[in-house]
């Protein structure tokens, strides 16, 4: 496969990860990869309640999905999919759904990520909210380059537990306005918001993040799904892995490739390398909810993660299943 053909075939693949939340069950992988993911500050919210028959020890540690797409699905005319919708997903994943299977698998709290067939129009980010209360907070999604969407960014972010905004750079015609200052006053808005900047991004983009990470040492800046590893090269990539020596950034260890889908390779050592640079407090988990998801799979999605960092203590794998994320997001927890 050739350079060209391999760049259009990993752009497909961060599509087809953001269109749908894959089933978790180890034992059947899809050719769709997990979404797990992230992002924090600590912002003051009301009490997140128990799930129905989990422990509820003193010492039990928190578990908090920090990457969840829901979607009201095609038929719900009460929240259409945007005209500019990059996938539009035929399946409702509500945010009833994500309940029931929180209660049966254990996770205390879930972050929804707004995902992109909504754009801009957050409704059914607000329905959400509505139905969760204080079990969620969200993601915004505004753009840079269209001074009319991020004025919008203020009002949600008084009226709604938003907790991130999040910039998407994998698109050839949808780019970030790398360079310019309205990419700058993006992040000053959000920061200015009490936002972490969330990012989802293939490799070779990382470079037009940087001097704004550096700017605004004060900002979080959440990486999503490893920094897509396997969307770029590794020289590509090793840009994204010295952005640990950056304080304001996390880690998310979300949307893991399966060794089953190309490229094929082992993601182990990628995740221990991301571990030992970033360390465990600045590491957090995402994914295993979608329209099919279960409680059984959910959980099972935990489990493979946790299966990911076993070389970690005990510790340190709940630190990054849910202290972390209860931290980072100001979730209550006693």
């Amino acid at each position: 496969m050739n350079s060209s053909n391999s760049r259009v075939f990993q752009r497909s693949q961060v599509a087809d990860a953001e269109a749908t939340n894959p089933s978790a069950s180890p034992a059947k992988m899809p050719r769709r990869h997990f979404l797990f993911a992230t992002a924090g500050l600590s912002l003051a919210w009301p009490q997140v309640g128990f799930p129905a028959g989990a422990d509820k020890s003193p010492n039990r540690a928190p578990v908090g999905d920090t990457h969840v797409h829901c979607f009201a699905g095609k038929d719900d005319a009460r929240f259409p999919y945007h005209p500019r919708a990059p996938y539009r997903p035929d399946a409702p994943a509500t945010p009833q759904h994500l309940l029931r299977c929180m209660d049966e698998a254990g996770v205390d709290f879930a972050i929804i990520v707004h995902p992109e067939p909504y754009q801009d129009d957050h409704r059914y980010l607000e329905y959400c909210f509505e139905v969760g209360q204080s079990r969620f907070k969200g993601t915004c999604l505004f753009f840079a380059d269209q001074p009319e969407s991020l004025a919008r960014m203020p009002d949600l972010v008084k009226r709604l537990p938003v907790v991130a905004a999040r910039i998407h750079a994998y698109a050839p015609d949808r780019l970030p306005p790398f360079g310019k200052p309205a990419l700058r006053e993006f992040w000053k808005v959000a920061g200015a918001h009490g936002l972490a900047v969330q990012l989802h991004f293939e490799p070779r983009h990382a470079p037009g993040f940087e001097p704004l990470i550096k700017e605004f040492s004060d900002v979080r800046v959440i990486i999503d799904h490893l920094g897509r590893p396997f969307q770029g090269t590794p020289d590509e990539h090793e840009v994204v892995i010295r952005w640990s020596r950056f304080k304001n950034t996390v880690m998310k260890l979300s949307a893991i490739p399966s060794p089953n889908t190309y490229p094929h390779r082992d993601i182990g050592p990628i995740i221990r390398r991301l571990a030992l640079e970033f360390g465990p407090d600045r590491m957090i988990y995402g994914g295993g909810f979608s329209a099919e998801a279960t409680g059984t799979s959910y959980r099972a999605a935990i489990e493979q993660t946790r299966s990911q960092i076993s070389f970690l203590s005990a510790a340190d794998q709940a630190k990054v299943i849910g202290q972390n994320a209860t931290r980072l997001f100001g979730f209550k927890w006693s």
